[in-house]
């Protein structure tokens, strides 16, 4: 047994061998620098396809509503009370609507509101949606991005709703006035008034007015208002006349 050859690499206590070998495994795994761990990414998640039927289901994304307003540094609350208030004389976009009187209404409504750092137009360009129903309504988120100012909305509404040609209606009505004889002069004036309301930019001067009105009353009316004027009612001025026109009113009525 002396004269057996034993390998190089024999060790006469193999454990104390196998128990230096687990320590270094160890270690080496301690010391491994972070940067070498291996991190997983989170997967994204993947986006369902789109079928058929959902490209024909009407989306919120696609709901159009009010303009974008500018509010520069500041904000405001648009209370549910103003909103009832505008909604109480809404527009529809009927012809027999008039467009006029609805804007001069809700900008009655909107010089009784006052916010601190905030312009009276856009004030008025955020409620004015509220305003509007159906036909007028629709027509308001078609050109929602052309009409982002006050100015641009209210002149686009006008031209939209209140056409040249009920400009033209309108012009004649007063260039043509013709007194009914079942009518007082006092009702002609006033349904010449109506006219002028309904088109305040009709362009022609007082002086033109009171002279249709008088041709346009029946020989009986044009007497008493001659009579009325002291001699002829062409001889007075403007003032003088529209003056006269009013006492004989107040006297009517």
């Amino acid at each position: 047994m002396s004269d057996f050859n034993l390998p190089a690499n024999f060790h006469s206590d193999p454990e104390t061998l196998l128990r230096k070998r687990r320590v270094c495994t160890v270690s080496s795994s301690a010391t491994q620098p972070a940067s070498e761990s291996t991190v997983l990414a989170p997967t994204a998640p993947i986006a369902m396809a789109k079928t058929l039927r959902d490209y024909s289901t009407p989306a919120v994304a696609n709901m159009p509503t009010g303009s974008a307003v500018n509010m520069g540094n500041g904000s405001f609350e648009i209370r549910t009370g103003l909103i009832s208030m505008v909604q109480v004389s809404q527009f529809c976009g009927l012809p027999s609507e008039d467009a006029n009187a609805h804007l001069q209404n809700f900008l009655e409504l909107c010089d009784t509101v006052v916010i601190k750092d905030i312009t009276q137009n856009n004030i008025r360009l955020c409620l004015f949606p509220f305003s509007l129903v159906e036909k007028a309504k629709q027509w308001f988120y078609q050109n929602k991005e052309a009409v982002d100012t006050w100015e641009k909305c209210s002149a686009a509404f006008l031209a939209k709703f209140f056409p040249m040609s009920r400009t033209s209606a309108l012009r004649g009505k007063i260039s043509n006035f013709q007194h009914t004889s079942l009518e007082s002069i006092l009702e002609a004036w006033e349904r010449l008034q109506e006219y002028i309301r309904a088109c305040p930019h009709h362009g022609m001067e007082d002086w033109l007015v009171l002279q249709n009105f008088y041709e346009g009353l029946t020989p009986m009316s044009k007497g008493h208002v001659d009579a009325a004027a002291g001699g002829a009612f062409l001889s007075l001025t403007i003032n003088e006349a529209t003056a006269l026109i009013e006492k004989m009113m107040a006297n009517q009525s």
